[in-house]
């Protein structure tokens, strides 16, 4: 393992944003390269809100010891603030809580939503946790990173669960990358899967005459079919029905959805698997042009995750 260069609080550097981004994976990504380059590197984390934030809990930076960080727990008002007080806990290698915005005794750091924050810093001790978190996520499993403030400690948990609070360790959630998996014809399935690459989703294109493997569809991913021909659609959306997907989505008019359903039900498909199947498919009401529908469908799928959470 390569010795960590820690800072020198008399002389700390100026933080500086590494690149800009809010992705939990990639914060945890670049707090375990971090490390691996023999920085010594915090995990910041947005464990309490008073009134109102820019941030939901759980919210993360990284910050290394040379005052590089990514990630955001406000709305960029604070970040390089927060940054450089983890340098001076990695200086000091002593994790610490900081409170901003209401109640904090810093009065120079005002937070624009009027509330106020409470900050964990970790400084870590070395990256096997995160690593066994990122490998995880890239087998598309759910993991909980549990941080235990007296201990200074963060542990690793497989499997899903709510995160915050419990007891006196600060548990936070990470699920796969979110991925959708399109169907249908050329124009609007490319529209929608540039829209959708451009939001960070992974996107997984279907072709013609083809069906997504039982393992393609897990609770992190979303299906849309946009077709105009409800036969060719059939066994992908038989296929998408059998799945755990979080959201199945499908291209065409009431009277559309109305044949399709009549369809389902004579290969025997029930009421609740029907009622899984947004249709007409997006928030749009009639979106006509492949712009307007790929916005309209990637807007809906957000709204539907957001919905899980």
């Amino acid at each position: 393992m390569a010795a960590r260069i820690a800072p020198d609080p008399e002389t700390a550097p100026e933080p500086r944003a590494a690149f800009l981004s809010d992705d939990a994976i990639e914060i945890l990504a670049f707090a375990a390269q971090s490390l691996d380059g023999g920085h010594a590197t915090a995990l910041v984390t947005l464990v309490g809100i008073r009134g109102g934030a820019a941030r939901a809990i759980g919210a993360q930076m990284a910050v290394r010891g040379d005052g590089l960080y990514c990630g955001f727990v406000s709305g960029g008002c604070t970040e390089a603030a927060v940054a450089a007080e983890a340098v001076i806990a990695l200086a000091k290698g002593m994790d610490r809580s900081l409170r901003l915005g209401e109640g904090s005794p810093f009065f120079d750091i005002v937070l624009p939503c009027g509330g106020g924050i409470t900050l964990a810093i970790h400084v870590l001790r070395d990256a096997a946790v995160l690593h066994r978190a990122l490998a995880a996520l890239r087998r598309r499993m759910p993991v909980r990173l549990r941080y235990h403030p007296s201990g200074g400690s963060l542990a690793f948990e497989a499997g899903e669960g709510r995160g915050g609070w419990e007891d006196d360790c600060f548990v936070r959630q990470y699920r796969p990358k979110e991925r959708l998996v399109l169907a249908g014809t050329p124009a609007e399935t490319g529209a929608v899967a540039r829209v959708a690459a451009a939001a960070g989703y992974e996107v997984l294109a279907v072709e013609r005459g083809g069906v997504p493997s039982p393992g393609d569809l897990d609770r992190d991913t979303a299906v849309a079919l946009l077709f105009h021909d409800v036969e060719r659609e059939m066994p992908l959306l038989e296929r998408a029905l059998s799945s755990p997907a979080f959201y199945i989505g499908a291209l065409g008019s009431r009277r559309t959805h109305a044949a399709r359903c009549e369809a389902l039900r004579r290969r025997g498909h029930g009421e609740a698997a029907l009622a899984r199947i947004k249709a007409p498919i997006g928030i749009f009401d009639k979106a006509r042009d492949s712009r307007s529908l790929s916005l309209s469908i990637v807007a809906d799928i957000a709204q539907a995750r957001l919905s899980l959470e």
